[in-house]
């Protein structure tokens, strides 16, 4: 069974750094573009992050120059560092990864999300 189990989070005053990690684990062949969304009460997902397996990454304009998105290949695991936190930043994280895995002897394109975590920043 594949699945992605975030860590970290929590409350910070504004100003302050978190860091939230996510590691793949299970059946997979590969894991390709791997990121980190956000989803604020009332509002849609949204991307906060992204970093393919090569180490591109891109970043919401709304987080360049405050996060700082990396990722272990050999581990499966993404970290997003983020600094110079605003209250508005308050959300939970969400982990995202596609992944090839095998699935009924062939391999399979799939989508993946972790549970997600809480981050808190108050003012």
């Amino acid at each position: 069974q594949v699945q992605l189990v975030e860590s970290g989070g929590g409350l910070v005053q504004a100003g302050g750094s978190l860091r939230v990690s996510c590691a793949a684990s299970g059946s997979i062949f590969r894991v390709n573009d791997m990121g980190w969304y956000r989803q604020a009460p009332g509002n849609q997902r949204e991307l906060v992050a992204r970093i393919t397996s090569s180490g591109f990454a891109n970043y919401a304009d709304s987080m360049k120059g405050r996060v700082t998105i990396s990722r272990d290949n050999l581990s499966n695991t993404v970290l997003l560092q983020m600094n110079s936190l605003k209250p508005e930043d308050t959300a939970v994280y969400y982990c995202y990864a596609e992944m090839l895995v095998a699935e009924r002897g062939s391999l399979t394109r799939r989508d993946y999300w972790g549970q997600g975590t809480q981050v808190t920043v108050s003012s």
